[in-house]
């Protein structure tokens, strides 16, 4: 796990990062054609949809850490669970304001309270319960163990998100034809989006476990100078 962290959190990731979101914007301002219909309000969707992918991503890690912990009882992964909580419930917010920048525009209204609208509000809430929870319990491995559960629990949301947007008839449309050009700009902004959302998991992991080992490390010496 620390060597996929500190490959994660690297400089040269995020080199690559950022050249891709460079590649990413340029895509969608000069390659990516306009909506005949929408015009410029539709290419939101080129952060709408790898922002709700990447909700989705962080919902996984968050339930695959609390198993982790279940099953090992170690600190690292209830922290992993953590920082991927706050990304998650940032991009969920940015899941939110999209589609209802979206909404405004294709539908004429803000916000209705059709299933695929109220199961991502539901996963915005879930998710911030989470952080919440953490903060009341304080730091402890009940904290820990309670959390993991949460977020096992709280994942299950996801495919109710994806299922009410391809099954249940809303006007939220289940899919949505796209160009070459649009096709190709999405897939750079889905990577791109994927690129830093894991990136960010990885450094704030990474820069946690760097403090928790000077802790240690000062710790061990306190120790050593109270035995002399």
């Amino acid at each position: 796990m620390q060597r996929a962290l500190r490959a994660m959190s690297s400089p040269m990731y995020w080199i690559v990062t950022t050249i891709l979101v460079v590649v990413a914007l340029v895509a969608l301002f000069a390659y990516a054609p306009l909506d005949p219909a929408m015009g410029p309000p539709q290419k939101i969707l080129y952060v709408h949809l790898p922002a709700a992918l990447n909700t989705f991503l962080g919902a996984l890690v968050i339930a695959a850490a609390g198993v982790a912990f279940l099953w090992s009882r170690k600190a690292r992964w209830d922290a992993l669970a953590a920082i991927a909580a706050y990304i998650t419930v940032a991009l969920c917010s940015l899941v939110l304001l999209t589609g209802m920048i979206w909404g405004h525009y294709a539908w004429g209204r803000w916000w209705t309270w059709s299933p695929s609208l109220s199961f991502s509000l539901v996963l915005w809430l879930l998710y911030v319960g989470y952080i919440v929870l953490r903060r009341r319990l304080g730091e402890n491995e009940r904290r820990a163990t309670v959390c993991a559960v949460y977020g096992i629990i709280a994942a299950l949301d996801v495919p109710l998100v994806y299922l009410s947007v391809k099954l249940i008839p809303d006007v939220h449309p289940p899919s949505i034809e796209l160009t070459g050009p649009m096709r190709t700009t999405l897939l750079v902004w889905t990577a791109a989006g994927i690129m830093i959302t894991v990136g960010l998991i990885a450094t704030m992991a990474q820069h946690r476990n760097l403090h928790a080992s000077a802790d240690q490390e000062e710790q061990r010496r306190d120790h050593m100078r109270a035995s002399a």
